[in-house]
């Protein structure tokens, strides 16, 4: 299988970068992760830097396979997610850190996703949106009712409000896992924060993708658009991309 990866990661306007991600690599998978701490509560960066950590750990020592991927994907997050709890458990409730999580594992020119919160996986193919994650918001539940347009959700007086996390109850969160995708030549699983896909039109985004010589080169430059699109008050830019080659 060969590929193309990159990863790139701002701070935009913020005093602090709580975003955190990973790619990580074996002998035939790959696993890519975002997380987004939650800038709202305290020590988001600290909720997402254990929320990576324990998901690379996790895929370093069992290296799962496509069959394997789901039941893992499910039980890391909730182990990622305890640990975040544990990190919080002296603060008051309100206060304990939290994070959203988008993993990914790649092997055998499949890959299965699995999410909490609002940061996205985007599956490109032929320079166009093939499939995206759907966000655990209040406004992409308006979005889903056809209450209002994706256009209307990156103004929507609620579009802060996340409805899932890592962290803050003991309780686990809402995991939802995707079905095995199988990718084609060109193809590109693209995992970013919202501080990424909120500024930008992604449909010009996975133009550029499919179109660039060098992922790295582009999604840097992607990166710094959405900080300047967003100034005076642009949030932390977070992204990996995976591309399969031919």
């Amino acid at each position: 299988m060969e590929f193309q990866t990159a990863e790139t990661s701002l701070i935009g306007d913020r005093e602090v970068n709580q975003d955190r991600h990973g790619v990580l690599m074996s002998d035939t998978e790959v696993m890519l992760a975002v997380c987004d701490g939650m800038g709202g509560h305290e020590d988001g960066e600290i909720a997402a830097q254990t929320a990576v950590d324990t998901v690379m750990a996790g895929f370093k020592e069992h290296k799962p396979d496509i069959g394997s991927a789901p039941a893992f994907l499910k039980d890391i997050i909730e182990q990622a997610h305890r640990g975040v709890v544990r990190a919080g458990i002296k603060k008051p409730i309100d206060q304990r850190p939290r994070t959203t999580a988008t993993l990914c594992v790649i092997a055998d020119r499949t890959a299965i996703w699995a999410h909490v919160g609002d940061s996205r996986v985007y599956h490109l193919r032929a320079g166009g949106v093939f499939n995206r994650t759907r966000d655990h918001s209040a406004v992409e539940a308006l979005y889903q009712r056809g209450a209002i347009t994706e256009a209307q959700m990156q103004t929507h007086p609620m579009r802060n409000f996340v409805e899932e996390c890592l962290g803050g109850e003991a309780d686990n969160p809402r995991i939802d896992i995707a079905a095995p995708q199988s990718l084609e030549e060109g193809d590109i699983l693209l995992l970013c924060s919202d501080g990424f896909w909120s500024p930008l039109n992604m449909d010009v985004v996975a133009e550029r993708l499919a179109e660039a010589e060098d992922l790295q080169d582009e999604l840097d430059l992607l990166a710094k658009e959405a900080a300047e699109a967003a100034k005076p008050h642009s949030d932390n830019v977070t992204a990996v991309a995976f591309r399969l080659e031919g």
